[in-house]
């Protein structure tokens, strides 16, 4: 046996088998070191990651607090050797006196079966725990040494511990240890810091972040240990430190000199190139790298690069991405060695990505490669121009577009223009757009080579053209050329292959929606019903969820219109629901479901929820960028104002209101006869019947909330025999809801009453009172005028009203009134919406916030919110408190 001095043959270095002195910024991460606690517990333990990643900081940080011995050997170029390998371990082994004082091998070069069974047989005989640490053990690429590894850790029994801190995954049988429960891994997921983190990091470098920088600043790094650290040390140096870590160039930065020197120099040719040309994608696979490259090697350099850990990340399926810094750093460095190619690059992209049906990223790649008419026709023969429109990336694909140069001059690109103007509410421009793109279109279809190249299908384009120009129609108030579009939308279905139709369910639906609106603009009220009903039918799903919103909340308009109030409700706030549910930020449609919803919160005297609803629904805020202009929701704003101005004794101002015109091709004769309604009544309470009668005569009796409203003006003004005609025009046209019966009733009431008739006048009083009790209505008995105070004090109207329209408890229709007669009461309004009350309701019903929420399909915090204004109206301040006073006012 040779003296332990005179091996190595190469000079021994010390500092190989001792742990790294942690520097001073070094961070202690408790959740890892726990994580680490487990290798106590099993044989082999991975840490692995990508250079930099803090793993063998975070290793001599574990140790450092272990009571086991612990045996470190830093792993070197030179030890794919085994004699040079096992000299340094069994060094170490006998440094932390996991090995006895017996003499070393005489000859570790010659480590052979003997030798590995003798050390491991002292290992499990010496009854001591032992934690052997291979720090960079990706640098033993020698089969041999793996081998004699594995055989020692096999035979070595529970004592020891093997831990391998590396960056690729190690030759050892992994799987099955990890299949026996016998693996403590941390992985690079595990190692990257989070936002909380690094805000300590930083701080130990003596930077104080807000959490939002330290988020995105851990979102460009993923966490990445030395990208934080490298980035905190210039950062100090900037006179703006948070300004520098939210705008730092990473390609001209000590990060690039890193990830350049442990990740791309060093690697070949073929690599360096593949790796250029990538940098300008946000996901690769292999057959997309060899378009870029133009050879076919990218998917073993793909592989290995993974396994290398070289910021090459692998989403599944052979898709793979770069590390977000690392790309930045390569797309700069490709634009110094490779000067002029990344417009090439991106047009070989864009073509690759076209022929496999990846449109979001064609459109990106083909507006970075400058090429519109290649992005415009793909968006265009795709089915997609819908998505300019709606869906959740609507507005990405606005600012993609707002590039597109005057050069672009083809079908398609001017179909995008026509779009574009259309969301800035500019259909007359739009309208021209459309008329070149219909000459310029030619017949039959376009060859395959053609279509290959982005020049989309006519057909295509004439669908797109068709939804554009419903649109124009729909903001022009014409609803004969939407009707036009809808039949040219219906012979160019069968042209377009079902696959794209499938997969663009909002080109249809958006087509109808406008079709729909552009209708009930010209009253043709069941036409309108039949498209947007339709559109609500479409599936659920991200690209139809403001189509579907939009839709609901024309029918709610619809169902309000003709007297159907509860329904109205249901309706708009199923639209602000489908809102809810897509996650959208804040109001996304046209406002028009809470206007609907204002409407009827006037009808209920719920007049602060009403200003509430009115000031939520901005007219700015549509997903078409439409709101103000767009006729529907413009004329639905202008009515609930004057209603609630109305409500509130300001009819002047209610008048001035519905004075503003709606730009349209034809006039609209329900906003018209509404408008008319509310001028005649502000003439009325200014003293001028004679004024407010004249006003009404053009009012069409075929809209029956305009005609009602219209007779309750004219009895007002003492021509009773035209209210009567209004009357009965309602009976010829039918289908109308309870708001309309309940203020016919009470017409024909006043009418009886000023004749003398007091039975007949409380006979339909009663029957207003019947319907007005399910829907809540009581702002048509606040206008009837002051004949209504003592029919209502008489008979069975008395407890009719009890309760939710005057004071006193409520009794049922049916049971025996009371026999003496009262003072006229005073008609009160317990202001609860229809969603508060359905709240109440279920609290009433012992269910919990969290089920409300379930039940209704609506956000816990939803829930909360209009429990407090319930508490508010009912002024109480307990679940208990508030029910027991809902049954008092007869609201249960």
């Amino acid at each position: 046996m040779r003296p332990a001095e005179e091996w190595p043959a190469d000079p021994f270095l010390r500092t190989r088998i001792v742990p790294p002195v942690r520097p001073a910024t070094y961070l202690p991460r408790p959740r890892l070191l726990r994580h680490l606690d487990r290798a106590l517990r099993t044989p082999l333990t991975l840490v692995d990651g990508p250079a930099g990643a803090g793993k063998t900081l975070l290793t001599a940080d574990w140790v450092a607090g272990l009571r086991e011995p612990v045996a470190w050997l830093t792993v070197e170029a030179g030890d794919e050797r085994p004699g040079v390998f096992w000299a340094y371990l069994l060094r170490a082994l006998r440094g932390c006196g996991a090995l006895g004082p017996g003499p070393l091998p005489a000859d570790a070069a010659q480590m052979d079966g003997r030798l590995l069974a003798a050390l491991a047989a002292e290992l499990d005989e010496g009854g001591r725990p032992v934690v052997v640490v291979l720090d960079e053990f990706d640098r033993v690429d020698a089969p041999e040494v793996a081998e004699q590894l594995e055989f020692v850790l096999h035979h070595a029994g529970p004592c020891l511990h093997l831990v391998l801190v590396t960056r690729t995954e190690p030759l050892l049988p992994l799987h099955r240890y990890r299949a026996a429960g016998e693996l403590t891994e941390i992985r690079a997921a595990d190692l990257a810091f989070t936002p909380e983190e690094a805000v300590s990091l930083l701080e130990l470098h003596g930077l104080g972040l807000t959490a939002p920088t330290a988020r995105a600043l851990v979102d460009r790094t993923r966490g990445w240990a030395a990208g934080l650290g490298l980035s905190a040390l210039a950062a100090r140096e900037s006179a703006d430190p948070e300004g520098y870590l939210k705008e730092f160039e990473a390609g001209h930065s000590a990060i690039a000199d890193f990830l350049l020197a442990e990740v791309l120099e060093g690697r070949t040719e073929r690599t360096q190139d593949l790796l250029l040309r990538v940098s300008v994608l946000e996901r690769f696979c292999p057959d997309l790298a060899n378009a870029l490259t133009g050879r076919v090697d990218a998917e073993p350099l793909l592989v290995d690069l993974h396994r290398a850990n070289a910021f090459v990340e692998d989403l599944g399926h052979s898709w793979y991405r770069l590390h977000p810094l690392f790309g930045e750093i390569l797309r700069a460095h490709l634009r110094v060695r490779l000067p002029g190619v990344e417009p090439e690059l991106h047009r070989r992209a864009a073509r690759w990505l076209h022929r496999s049906g990846f449109l979001p990223e064609t459109l990106a790649h083909s507006a970075a490669a400058g090429e519109w008419d290649f992005a415009a026709g793909a968006l265009v023969g795709d089915l997609a121009i819908g998505r300019l429109f709606t869906g959740l990336r609507a507005g990405d694909l606005t600012e993609l577009f707002s590039g597109m140069t005057p050069e672009a001059r083809t079908p398609a690109t001017d179909l995008v223009r026509a779009a574009r103007d259309l969301s800035r509410c500019d259909p007359q421009r739009a309208v021209a757009r459309l008329r070149r793109v219909e000459a310029g279109l030619p017949e039959g279809r376009f060859p395959e080579e053609c279509l290959a190249d982005g020049t989309p299908d006519p057909a295509a384009a004439r669908l797109s053209r068709a939804l554009l120009e419903a649109l124009a129609a729909r903001l022009s108030g014409s609803p004969a050329r939407a009707d036009e579009a809808a039949r040219a939308a219906d012979e160019l279905r069968r042209e377009v292959p079902e696959r794209l139709l499938a997969e663009h369910p909002e080109l249809t639906a958006l087509l109808l929606t406008h079709v729909g609106s552009a209708r009930l603009w010209a009253g043709r009220f069941e036409a309108a019903r039949a498209a947007l009903t339709a559109v609500v039918r479409t599936p659920a799903g991200p690209s139809t969820v403001l189509p579907r919103e939009d839709a609901l909340a024309h029918l709610a308009l619809l169902d309000h219109l003709t007297g159907w109030t509860g329904r109205a409700e249901r309706r708009a706030s199923a639209a602000l629901a489908e809102e809810e549910r897509a996650g959208l930020a804040g109001p996304s449609g046209s406002g028009l479901a809470r206007l609907v919803l204002a409407v009827v919160a006037v009808d209920r005297h719920e007049l602060d929820r009403a200003r509430e609803l009115l000031g939520a629904a901005d007219p700015a805020s549509g997903h078409l960028g439409t709101g103000a202009r767009d006729p529907v929701p413009a004329a639905a704003r202008a009515l609930a104002t004057a209603r609630l101005l109305l409500a509130e004794g300001k009819a002047r101002a209610a008048a001035e209101a519905v004075d503003a015109p709606v730009a349209a091709v034809v006039a609209s004769p329900w906003a018209s006869g509404h408008a008319a309604v509310v001028t005649a009544a502000a003439h009325l309470a200014e003293g001028r019947p004679d004024a407010a009668a004249a006003l009404l005569d053009g009012v069409p009796g075929d809209q029956p909330a305009c005609a009602v409203e219209a007779a309750a003006v004219q009895l007002a003004a003492g021509r009773a025999k035209a209210a009567a005609g209004l009357l009965d025009g309602l009976r010829a046209h039918g289908g109308a809801g309870p708001a309309v019966a309940v203020r016919a009733a009470l017409v024909r009431a006043g009418a009886a009453d000023a004749a003398g008739d007091g039975a007949t006048a409380r006979k339909l009083v009663e029957r207003a009172l019947l319907d007005a009790r399910r829907e809540q209505l009581r702002r048509p008995f606040l206008d009837a005028g002051a004949w209504i105070r003592p029919v209502l004090a008489s008979g069975g109207t008395r407890e009719l009203a009890a309760g939710w329209l005057t004071p006193g408890p409520s009794v049922r229709h049916g049971e025996r009134p009371s026999p003496s007669p009262s003072p006229a009461p005073d008609l009160v309004a317990a202001e609860l919406s229809g969603r508060e009350r359905d709240v109440l309701v279920r609290l009433a019903g012992m269910m919990s916030t969290e089920e409300i929420a379930a039940d209704l399909h609506v956000s816990v915090n939803t829930v909360k919110s209009h429990l407090k204004s319930v508490y508010r109206k009912l002024a109480v301040n307990r679940r208990g408190d508030a029910v027991r006073r809902a049954r008092e006012l007869g609201l249960l």
